[in-house]
């Protein structure tokens, strides 16, 4: 783990016994090395598949918004989602 992550051995250790100084800054790493993504080491749950980095940024920003802003943040994408005038014309057609 130590040479994939480009650490010292001490550094795994470390993070191994809960002392973790560089744990943070270095996930995207122990990532990589263990072939999964930062968000299951983070929040132990894998990611829908197919997901873009912007989606997975979004879902991101979502989870960590309180309910009221969650509430928000649906409606204002529901809005943009909703084809546009000129758009709905040239559907018709």
């Amino acid at each position: 783990m130590a040479i994939a992550c480009g650490v010292s051995r001490s550094a795994v250790a470390q993070w191994e016994t809960d002392r973790a100084g560089q744990l943070r800054g270095n996930i995207s790493r122990i990532a990589a090395a263990l072939g999964a993504n930062v968000e299951f080491l983070l929040e132990g749950e894998r990611p829908p598949s197919g997901l873009t980095g912007d989606e997975l940024a979004m879902m991101r920003l979502y989870r960590a918004c309180d309910a009221e802003d969650r509430a928000f943040l649906l409606r204002t994408a529901r809005k943009l989602a909703e084809p546009r005038e000129g758009e709905r014309d040239r559907k018709d057609l």
